[in-house]
């Protein structure tokens, strides 16, 4: 037995990080592989920072080493070299007791037809050999989207190396990869193709690994891993980044082993201070041997006329009105969702907010979702549209078909880019960006085509424009909300906030402007989704005594949700000392709170007129 498997069957090892984040960080200008050859002393100083760290495995800085990457580069004919030189750089950095494993990505994006299977085979087959000729401790094949191309690669090596072999897929769903398949049943596979470690990386941070890892069990022969990202994506400047949240990183790390990984590193976005945290926070635990796994529950189908109401506009111009997100289905079992519309038009709730494959996940069209609510509802659709997912072509006949289903409350949107969704590998279209769709919009309004031609009638759309408010600089995010509305957007609605002081903050901000503000209120319901919030979705931060006192109510459902209730309730009544509307985001379709939090608006706001 190799003595990287040794030491695994009775302890945990710790792995590196990124490597191309630090390199990025300082200047990098072509691809991380070609430092290899131009600056070996930059490569050997991140692994040594990662050891000294405290990691036990360090991997070669040969990830998109491939033949068809580096020819982007002009380095196609530097396959070999490349590869020499990282495994002698790996071990000029190491010590005794490291594991040195070399790198091998996967080709296959989500584009299955980029490249035959006997290409990649090839290409990868060239990597692996000359790894292993350097002496390498083991190989890493990771982040592969496609199981077929793994399995194929884990198989080949098998027959023709007795050598470690840790595969690693990435998930584009906690539950599932991109064809399906559950993760369990895909890393059930490739122990059966020979890999002695299989696991998840890449794509998803902490907190959605550990769920993905609650539902994976513990495989019979071989051992888990798990290399996740720091968090969510955010962009600044037109750059994509990750929050800094190392401690946190290294506690969610603890869950990790406790749902049985026994190699645990980081992948995009995370550094040596996120390893230190890791390393530090499980160094005393040993691998767990058993563990309850959690099934997935694939889910379980409903049904009444509509009359138009006003416009939202002019409504929350008048007085209080709220509104209600609520996220159509990932799937096609709708029973739950319309139960669910029905439930908020018995409630008069003044609209009901349909996202738009919010951050680039895909869900049941909200067109096919708003038509239906139109048949049998009484209550306004407030349709979101994004500029990622159609051209100019596909906007257009997306909004002529809202109109001829009445559809007039529409949210236009630039879109989440695919890279921070389930699909990162799906093309990002933009012809056009929220301030053209408006513009867009209201030429239909004036019955005129984009080519000029005549639509014979004119639709009537009145358009929202989104707001966030959880920036750093609040009157750059104001001036931006000045040109969409110069655009033609008559009323916004905001990202959740999560404290009074920022609701008043904007109300200072944009109290000059004669457009109205729907404020979003989006309900906490478990301090893990506190935690999640707080660290991995940029913008969002709680004060330290919200977490403490969700953390204080953790294993009580009850009490957890009489906190929630109670720390929006505080929210929504500082909302209507300063704004008419109020913009409920239903979380993980919970209606019970969102009916709970429209009630008490009403409640509060007919008291107030009452007195007056």
């Amino acid at each position: 037995m190799s003595r990287l498997l040794n030491q695994l069957q009775n302890n945990v090892l710790v792995a590196d990080g990124a490597m191309g984040t630090i390199l990025y960080s300082e200047g990098l200008d072509t691809c991380p592989e070609a430092y290899n050859l131009t600056h070996p002393d930059k490569v050997e100083r991140i692994h040594r920072s990662y050891i000294e760290a405290g990691a036990d495995i360090i991997q070669t800085n040969t990830y998109g080493a491939n033949f068809e990457k580096l020819k982007t580069f002009g380095l196609e004919h530097k396959v070999k070299d490349i590869h020499k030189a990282a495994v002698q750089i790996a071990k000029r950095a190491a010590n005794p007791t490291t594991f040195i494993l070399g790198t091998v990505g996967g080709f296959r994006g989500l584009k299955q037809e980029e490249l035959p299977l006997s290409t990649i085979q090839y290409h990868a087959e060239n990597q692996i050999d000359t790894l292993v000729e350097e002496g390498v401790d083991g190989l890493l094949f990771e982040t592969y989207y496609d199981l077929e191309e793994l399995t194929n690669i884990v198989t080949s090596t098998r027959r023709k190396y007795d050598i470690p072999i840790i595969a690693q897929l990435t998930a584009s769903n906690t539950n599932y990869l991109v064809d399906g398949t559950e993760i369990n049943e895909a890393l059930k596979q490739l122990v059966e193709c020979g890999a002695n470690v299989v696991g998840l990386n890449c794509h998803h941070g902490p907190h959605h690994m550990q769920r993905s890892f609650s539902h994976i069990e513990l495989p019979k022969h071989a051992y888990l891993s798990c290399y996740p990202n720091a968090s969510l994506l955010d962009i600044e400047n037109s750059e994509f980044k990750y929050s800094d949240n190392a401690q946190y990183f290294g506690d969610v790390a603890q869950e990790l082993i406790n749902e049985g990984v026994r190699i645990i590193g980081g992948c995009c976005g995370t550094t040596p201070k996120h390893i230190a945290y890791i390393k530090s926070s499980v160094k005393d635990l040993k691998p767990v041997t058993s563990k309850k796994v959690v099934p997935i529950n694939r889910k379980t189908n409903h049904a009444v006329t509509h009359t138009y109401k006003h416009n939202l506009t002019t409504k929350v111009k008048n007085g209080p009105t709220v509104i209600v997100e609520l996220d159509t289905p990932k799937h096609l079992d709708t029973d739950l969702f319309f139960e669910n519309i029905r439930k908020l038009d018995e409630a008069n709730i003044d609209a009901v907010t349909l996202a738009d494959n919010s951050l680039a996940t895909v869900r049941i069209s909200n067109i096919a979702a708003a038509s239906i609510i139109r048949q049998r509802y009484d209550i306004e659709p407030l349709v979101h549209i994004t500029c990622r997912d159609r051209n100019l072509i596909g906007l257009q006949s997306h909004l002529l078909g809202l109109s001829l289903i009445g559809v007039n409350e529409i949210l236009a949107i630039t879109g989440d880019p695919s890279k921070v969704g389930h699909l990162p590998g799906a093309s990002n279209v933009y012809d056009v960006n929220s301030k053209g769709l408006t513009e867009l919009a209201l030429r239909f309004n004036q019955g005129i085509n984009t080519d000029g031609d005549a639509l014979k009638k004119h639709t009537n759309f009145n358009i929202a424009g989104a707001f966030d408010p959880n920036v750093r600089k609040l009157d750059g995010a104001v001036k931006r909300l000045e040109k969409k509305i110069a655009a033609g957007m008559s009323y916004f609605i905001t990202q959740p906030v999560y404290s009074k002081e920022k609701i008043k903050e904007v109300y200072e901000a944009t109290k000059y402007l004669n457009t109205p503000l729907f404020i979003g209120i989006m309900p906490i319901v478990s301090y893990n989704n506190a935690l999640f919030l707080h660290n991995e979705v940029p913008g969002i931060k709680m004060s330290e005594d919200i977490l403490n006192q969700f953390k204080a109510v953790k294993d009580n459902k009850e009490k957890t949700k009489a906190l929630s209730l109670r720390l929006s309730k505080e929210l929504i009544d500082t909302v209507h000392e300063y704004f008419n509307g109020l913009y409920i985001i239903t979380p993980f379709q919970r209606i019970d709170y969102s009916l709970e939090l429209a009630a008490y608006s009403k409640a509060i706001t007919q008291n107030k007129e009452a007195i007056s």
